[in-house]
């Protein structure tokens, strides 16, 4: 009972939980994760056309037998590509080293990963466009030539050492492509967007997902499931866990469309994915600001929010399913914004889209 009762409470708190919407990984979910992502390309869903060059370009590689181009994965959170990363490196069958931007802080950093990798190895740097100047300078000839270059001593005496690199791979990936260097993004031979799924790769996915994690999911419930995922793969497990837990303590164990419409609800999701924190953003566009243009600091300012929350998590969601715009004055919402929040759009609207 005492067990029980928790689960009572947590659920009762979660409405105030905005992180189940978010696409960004959490620390505990690492583990979770892991366990759910695909082994190879063939068990990976969506993203079909990046899946196909990648299939050609890794095929010609290992006949060729030559290590694979550099890679830059490039798109929103929580769409795939740390996992497209570690699938790369499985249908290569070589080993995956895995870092980030911000733990690289000094060129010593990267030299001692390079060097310690292993012939057509992969080295995923994820956030790359966080990388240190000196540690980006130090990537250019390791990518051109296999090869990085060590001062050694001080002063006068000092000289340039050459090391010669095993011929690996680099998998970069970032959230903001217009942060990276021309120079770096130059390296790359191999540069694919990742885009939001559509409602029927969620489904695939999270059909997969519970099989993997023994969870009896009603078709009709992961229909609706699919449908308040935001398009995102990170979303929909994310999702399905919570409203998982939700089913085995009001539910014995089983999700079915009105369990699953309970635990949404109790989520704050709803009927278009929105949480929380997208429907106050939306309402302060329309109620404060007339419904646009507003400018996007304005707008942070206002709702409290951070602006880079705003531009990387809340945003690319709202203009993808068509309830805000970008405009040369701003930010505007579409009569779609209004019809959802039952609000009446002004006449002048098409005007402030354009």
């Amino acid at each position: 009972m005492q067990v029980c009762a928790y689960s009572l409470r947590m659920l009762a708190l979660m409405p105030e939980d905005a992180t189940v919407l978010m696409p960004t990984e959490l620390p505990e979910e690492q583990s979770f994760d892991i366990s759910l992502r695909p082994k190879n390309l063939q068990e990976y869903v969506g993203q079909q056309q990046v899946k196909e060059n990648l299939l050609i370009a890794i095929h010609a590689a290992t006949k060729r037998k030559e290590a694979l181009e550099h890679v830059l994965l490039h798109g929103s959170p929580g769409l795939g590509k740390t996992t497209l990363a570690h699938v790369i490196g499985n249908e290569l069958g070589v080993t995956v080293r895995v870092t980030s931007g911000p733990a690289l802080e000094r060129a010593a950093d990267v030299a001692a990963i390079l060097t310690n990798l292993g012939e057509s190895d992969v080295l995923f740097i994820d956030e790359i466009h966080r990388l240190p100047r000196a540690v980006e300078e130090m990537l250019y000839p390791a990518m051109e030539e296999y090869a990085i270059d060590l001062v050694v001593g001080k002063g006068p005496a000092a000289r340039t050492l050459r090391l010669d690199l095993p011929k690996c791979t680099i998998i970069g990936a970032t959230t903001r492509l217009a942060l990276l260097s021309s120079p770096l993004r130059d390296r790359f031979g191999l540069t694919y967007h990742l885009d939001f799924y559509s409602e029927a790769d969620i489904n695939a996915i999270l059909e997969r997902s519970a099989r993997l994690l023994n969870i009896q999911l009603d078709p009709d419930a992961r229909a609706l499931l699919s449908a308040r995922s935001r398009r995102t793969p990170r979303v929909a497990n994310r999702i399905l866990k919570r409203v998982r837990d939700f089913a085995q303590v009001r539910a014995n164990g089983k999700i079915d469309v009105p369990n699953a419409k309970a635990a949404l609800e109790q989520l704050g999701v709803d009927q278009l994915g929105l949480d929380q924190t997208d429907r106050r953003v939306l309402i302060t566009i329309l109620d404060q600001f007339n419904g646009g243009p507003v400018g996007l600091s304005t707008l942070a300012a206002t709702t409290g929010e951070d602006v880079r929350t705003l531009e990387d998590v809340v945003e690319p969601f709202l203009l993808q399913i068509g309830l805000l715009v970008r405009t040369p004055r701003g930010r505007v919402a579409t009569p779609v914004a209004y019809q959802h929040l039952q609000r009446e759009a002004p006449s002048d609207l098409q005007q402030r889209l354009v």
